[in-house]
């Protein structure tokens, strides 16, 4: 799958993840797609979360070696 932008959060802890993605997706046009790529293993409960309160569609999660990606298009 595509993306517009992508966030490198590898090393970040909660809730730095998420702000990020959050600042970010603020600045991307509706139906744009942010690629989040984060080892902390909070990022798995966080990131739905944040997506289903925000309004964001997460499409995809995947795992790649050590970190979790999350495609989330922007609401």
């Amino acid at each position: 799958m595509e993306w517009d932008q992508e966030i490198d959060a590898t090393g970040l802890l909660c809730p730095l993840p998420v702000l990020k993605a959050r600042k970010r997706l603020a600045g991307m046009a509706p139906g744009a797609v942010l690629r989040l790529v984060s080892t902390d293993p909070a990022a798995v409960i966080d990131v739905p979360h944040f997506c289903a309160e925000a309004g964001h569609v997460l499409l995809k999660t995947l795992t790649e070696g050590s970190a979790q990606v999350f495609l989330i298009r922007r609401g």
